[in-house]
């Protein structure tokens, strides 16, 4: 794959975290002009987790279908439309309609561009392109909260989806004049509604794949409840400005990457299996500890550092899950890289997305409800951990 293409399927692919991470900021400015309530933002970043996940769903078939370059044309003009929407926007419940729409079409930026790295490749040279996308798209959840910062200083937070309308717009130009499509005609599949629904059921029952598919969805459960709760964490109990906690957010993303360029140096030399549960192991002591020390009032005003440095264990050590956590996923359905990478998102954003209704729905007084959350997710992912290494072990993969 050119450099340039991993780019540019990396900067596609960042607008998840450009549409998640930048308005995080404004999420106490967000409550208060919509008129939701208190917790109402979390429940706006919960309808655009339920977009991801239902758009998903059919994003897959379709790029198996249409091929790779018409329904990411397509997903980021619908994209740019919502995010208008969202800046035009006075009511709540608009507001998380647009948001949802704005998800339908970005969910194409998350399901073809892995799609694309499997017609392209797969085994340890697919686990280092996708290490090399996470550095790309990684770079956005940097720059994101600083950015939504530096509009919220100079303008008004519906400034912050203007930008995602641009962002969107010059995705459907690059895209339209420089991707090619891996997909040729000739491995194209036509499908009707019930055979889309039997390929799916055959696709989850295979247990390499769904073990895979579930870690990565509590691996995501684990990013969605830091991201739910930061904001209030950071700004209104460890008392962070929209700056620090912008610059805490950019450090703690780069942890992230720094994880998944590391993985990506080891996996020709250690088995993915191996990798992917040393960072399952490191998560999982990080998080304990976060849980353990916030419930003895240790993690929390008094020592911000602490809850700082436990947050970036717990997050960092996710840049050895996801790489491999997606190629191992996708070993046995090359033939359907689209709607394998598809049914894995559904099942990634539907279980991620319910942290963030999780913690919107309880009051965030303390550190305790998102550690225990971020606990849950690692509890989960260590236990699809252990069923993936049983069927890993019993096919002689591992």
């Amino acid at each position: 794959m050119p450099v340039w293409m991993t780019i540019l399927l990396g900067l596609i692919t960042a607008i998840g975290p450009l549409a998640t991470d930048m308005y995080l900021p404004a999420f106490p400015a967000v409550d208060r002009d919509l008129g939701g309530g208190p917790g109402s933002a979390q429940i706006t970043l919960a309808a655009w987790f339920a977009g991801l996940a239902v758009g998903q769903f059919s994003q897959g078939p379709l790029s198996d279908r249409l091929g790779r370059r018409v329904p990411l044309l397509g997903g980021m003009a619908l994209f740019s439309a919502a995010s208008a929407g969202c800046a035009l926007s006075d009511d709540y419940q608009m507001f998380c309609v647009w948001r949802f729409l704005a998800a339908l079409g970005g969910s194409a930026g998350i399901v073809v561009p892995r799609a694309i790295v499997r017609d392209i490749a797969t085994g340890a040279q697919g686990a280092r392109i996708m290490a090399q996308l996470t550095l790309v798209f990684g770079l956005m959840p940097i720059l994101a909260p600083s950015l939504g910062s530096l509009v919220l200083s100079v303008g008004h937070w519906r400034w912050i989806f203007w930008f995602a309308v641009i962002y969107g717009a010059l995705g459907v130009v690059a895209i339209a004049w420089t991707l090619p499509d891996t997909m040729p005609r000739e491995r194209r599949v036509t499908l009707s509604f019930s055979a889309v629904l039997w390929r799916y059921v055959g696709i989850a029952r295979e247990p390499m794949f769904l073990s895979a598919a579930l870690l990565q969805s509590f691996a995501s459960f684990v990013v969605f409840a830091y991201l739910a709760g930061a904001p209030i964490l950071f700004e209104r109990i460890l008392g962070f400005t929209p700056g620090q906690f912008g610059a805490f957010f950019g450090v703690n993303a780069a942890l992230f990457i720094a994880g998944a360029q590391i993985n990506s140096r080891l996996v020709h030399r250690v088995a993915l299996h191996v990798l992917l549960r040393r960072g399952v192991i490191v998560g999982a002591v990080a998080a304990g500890t976060f849980l353990l020390s916030a419930l003895a009032g240790v993690a929390g005003p008094a020592h911000p550092v602490l809850v700082c440095c436990l947050i970036g264990v717990t997050t960092g050590s996710l840049g050895f899950v996801n790489p491999n956590a997606t190629v191992l996923a996708f070993t046995r359905h090359g033939h359907q890289a689209g709607s394998a990478s598809a049914l894995m998102g559904t099942l990634q954003f539907t279980i991620g997305s319910l942290s963030g209704v999780l913690l919107g729905s309880v009051s965030l007084a303390t550190p305790v409800p998102m550690a225990a959350t971020m606990a849950a997710g690692v509890a989960g992912m260590a236990l699809c951990t252990a069923w993936h290494w049983r069927h890993a072990a019993g096919s002689g993969q591992e």
